[in-house]
Parts: C-alpha cells; sequence; structure tokens
C-alpha cells in the first residue's frame, strides 16, 4: 500500500491520528478492537489514576496515547519517505508495510499502560502486562490468514516498542525510534492542566504550560523537523529534559532536528 502522502508541517494533536486511521484500514480495525477492549479501557484509566491522581504527573491517558500515535505515525512515515527502511521489514518480522504501521500504533497505544502498576519501571512493566493483549488483538485484526509464528513476531515487536520508550533503553528498531520521539513530541499546554489545577506548580507543569504548540516538518538532509512553540522560554525545560534524552537514544538522531521558537522567533538553545 502506498504511503500516505505528507503535508509539509502538521500540528501535534489529537487529530493527527485520524489522517492514518482514515488511510489504512489495518490501523482502523486494530485501533477499534483494542480502545473498545474492557482490560485496556482499564489499563488506560489506571494509568491516569496512578500517574495523574497520585502522583500529579501530566497526562497519561487516553488522550495522550492518541497524540502520540499520531505523532509517531507522521514521523515514521517521513523516514520512510526520506528512504528510510522500516527494520521490521528489512529483518522480515512482518510481512508489508501496514504490518510495520501496526507495530508503531499499538506500540504507542500500550506505551504508558505499566503506569497502572507504577511509575517506577513502567516501560518494562507495561511490555508485560501488554503480552496477553497485544496477541488477542492481533490474533482478531489479522485474522487466520496470518500465521500464529508471524502474529507472535509482530507481538514481539510492539513489546520491544513499550520497553524502548524508556529514556536509558536504546530503541532497536525504526519503529520504536519513531515511537520513543513521538512521546517526547506531547508536551505543550494541555498536557499540564489538570496536575496544574491539583497544585503541581514545578518545572514541569509550568514548562508545559508555556508550550503552545508543537509541530512536524520536513527539510532537505532531516526528514524530521519538530518545531516547538512557546510563549515562554521556561519550555525550554521540556525540550532539553523530555524530547532530547528521547532523541538521544532512538537510534534516530541522524534525521531529527528540533527549532525552537519564542513569540515567533527560532532561537538557539
Amino acid at each position: 500500500m502506498a504511503v500516505v502522502k505528507l503535508s509539509e508541517e502538521v500540528d501535534v494533536g489529537p487529530g493527527l491520528l485520524n489522517k492514518f486511521l482514515e488511510a489504512y484500514p489495518l490501523l482502523k480495525k486494530a485501533y477499534d478492537v483494542l480502545t473498545r477492549d474492557s482490560e485496556y479501557a482499564a489499563l488506560v484509566e489506571m494509568s491516569n489514576i496512578m500517574a495523574v491522581k497520585r502522583l500529579l504527573y501530566n497526562d497519561h491517558g487516553p488522550v495522550h496515547a492518541k497524540i502520540v500515535a499520531g505523532s509517531a505515525l507522521e514521523i515514521f512515515e517521513r523516514l520512510v519517505e526520506s528512504g528510510v527502511k522500516p527494520t521490521t521489514l528489512e529483518h522480515r518480522t512482518a510481512e508489508n508495510y501496514e504490518q510495520a504501521l501496526l507495530v508503531v500504533l499499538l506500540g504507542t497505544m500500550l506505551h504508558d499502560v505499566g503506569n497502572s502498576v507504577h511509575r517506577s519501571n513502567h516501560e518494562l512493566l507495561g511490555a508485560l502486562l501488554s503480552r496477553s493483549l497485544v496477541s488477542r488483538v492481533l490474533t482478531r485484526v489479522l485474522g487466520p490468514k496470518v500465521d500464529a509464528k508471524r502474529r507472535y513476531m509482530l507481538r514481539q515487536e510492539i513489546l520491544h516498542v513499550i520497553y524502548s520508550t524508556a529514556y536509558d533503553v536504546q530503541s532497536l528498531t525504526v519503529e520504536a525510534g519513531s515511537v520513543k520521539i513521538g512521546d517526547g513530541t506531547d508536551m505543550s499546554q494541555g498536557r499540564a492542566r489538570f496536575p496544574y489545577r491539583l497544585g503541581k506548580n514545578d518545572i514541569h507543569a509550568v514548562s508545559a504550560l508555556a508550550i503552545e504548540k508543537v509541530t512536524i516538518s520536513s527539510e532537505e538532509g532531516k526528514p524530521v523537523v519538530i518545531n516547538v512553540y512557546m510563549r515562554e522560554k521556561a519550555g525550554v525545560f521540556q525540550i532539553e529534559r523530555v524530547l532530547q534524552p528521547k532523541i538521544a537514544t532512538s537510534g534516530l538522531e541522524k534525521y531529527v532536528v528540533v527549532r525552537p521558537f519564542h513569540n515567533g522567533k527560532e532561537f538557539k538553545i
């Protein structure tokens, strides 16, 4: 199936995912199956209870998952359009491009469910928790036309995506690296509003509130350009402490550049 034609610059937000769900029937089916699964719904709700209500962290629930999914798929497709080969296709763990996208989508939607147990080691916990859920979803989505061995291989790729979102874990696939960077792009003001209302007034909340929007574009030699628009330079903290460390262990560093803007003007960090 052909790659979605990419626009020059897109906003990172909940609506970005819809472009991919509309373009790829397999992704739409997987999204519907996953989000209607009662176990998934419970894990996501518990993740936000643990992270937001108990620890006063930024959103780690369904909105965050949807935002990151759209961003990760956008990053992945820009890399592919620039000539980067999906690792799942190179190593033949996926049969086709749409299955490679499926790894990105499901890995993203599940990347934070480990928070339902504890914030500490939540990436490892998430990979362990997701095993049976991923198997169930893949069986329903791919059906009997895809044999069990293939489903197991795709499952392991998805679990690798989840585990690799940890700052100190090196991503070993283009798919995992795209999700890891996509996770770092959800840093704009809306993500911090709930913990801020609950009284969290630290640099994490203040810096997220300082960022107006994040966009993804491309330029010559850099297929992924992440533009961060902020009203206050406190937003730099999000770039330095959240986004850049994820890029550094994504395996995709040479393809990505981050451009910060303050009041519409680019500046150097």
